[in-house]
């Protein structure tokens, strides 16, 4: 049977993290792939990868290249490329310069992998995956946002360590944009089956609900020099797994909504079925009022995010 074949853009800490988790897993052969100002950089980390699976029992073949030629024919593409905000850098400045290189990587898998299923990490997100969409023409259903399974994975980690029970035990659902404006939604959120209101009181889970859309910015604090990668790579690697083992899971992805929702044209986070056509469904839920609120509030600055990004880029 032939094994997917899985590339990834930017061999940064998240890119080479994502490619960790996926040539573990055995998700396909994967493809490293950076700039060529970084020369040997993705071959090295794929090689030093590779000499991993012999111990681990793993098998892929791992490719680490700055050559678009071998990135052809992939079926998913993982996009982490872009920079991070730097010191006196605007909001704009990083707006305006993510959104020309991840134009650029989106030109080139358009050329080179015009079936592939597009997973968009980079940041801002719910901007970069609009801007993906644009360039490339595909498909909404084959171009995909990750924000959503990373936002639930913190938010299921703060309940845990609140409540001292297992992460598997805990079962959430985050909407909207990533960032300071996602919504936790406690109606879907339970443990064990319990909804989570029951166990925690209404100002203790508004604290872990602030928490969790800040937990990108504590990591920030106190790495001082970098950002999270293990989660974000994780939960990348999920999605992955849902497209190329067509595992149709129920996840929170930043998803291209027109009627749905009532968001008309954009990506915000969702929940869908993922499978090995992207996403197959979106599902509607019937939200509180406060939860529609919210909703709208972080539907709103998505908007914006992306006209700035439009008006920068013109």
């Amino acid at each position: 049977m032939r094994r997917a074949k899985i590339s990834i853009i930017g061999a940064g800490n998240v890119g080479a993290t994502t490619a960790h988790w996926c040539a573990a897993a055995e998700l396909g052969d994967v493809v490293l792939l950076d700039i060529p100002a970084t020369e040997g950089m993705p071959a090295g980390k794929a090689l030093d990868l590779f000499q991993a699976a012999p111990i681990m029992g793993f098998d892929a073949r791992l490719t680490g290249t700055t050559d678009w030629a071998d990135t052809a024919g992939s079926d998913v593409v993982v996009v982490t490329a872009g920079i991070a905000r730097k010191p006196g850098m605007s909001r704009d400045d990083l707006l305006s310069t993510n959104a020309k290189i991840v134009g650029d990587v989106a030109a080139r898998i358009r050329d080179t992998s015009p079936q592939a299923v597009v997973i968009v990490v980079s940041n801002p997100l719910d901007a970069m995956v609009q801007r993906t969409f644009q360039v490339t023409g595909f498909p909404p259903q084959r171009v995909i946002g990750q924000a959503g399974i990373l936002d639930t994975a913190r938010f299921r980690a703060f309940l845990a360590m609140e409540l001292g029970v297992s992460v598997e035990d805990i079962s959430a659902m985050l909407l909207g944009g990533h960032g300071d404006t996602m919504v936790p939604i406690p109606s879907c959120t339970s443990v064990g089956g319990i909804p989570v209101t029951q166990l925690i009181p209404a100002d203790r889970l508004e604290s872990i609900i602030t928490r969790t859309r800040n937990g990108g910015a504590e990591i920030v604090a106190l790495l001082k020099t970098g950002s999270a990668y293990y989660a974000p790579a994780a939960a990348t690697a999920q999605m992955v797994e849902a497209v190329v083992r067509d595992k149709k899971r129920l996840v929170p992805c930043a998803a291209y909504c027109d009627k749905e929702y009532g968001v008309g044209g954009y990506f915000v986070g969702v929940p869908v079925i993922l499978g090995s056509a992207g996403i197959e469904k979106i599902i509607e839920l019937d939200l509180l009022a406060g939860e529609r609120a919210a909703f709208d509030k972080s539907i709103a600055a998505v908007k914006e995010l992306v006209s700035v990004m439009n008006r920068l880029s013109a």
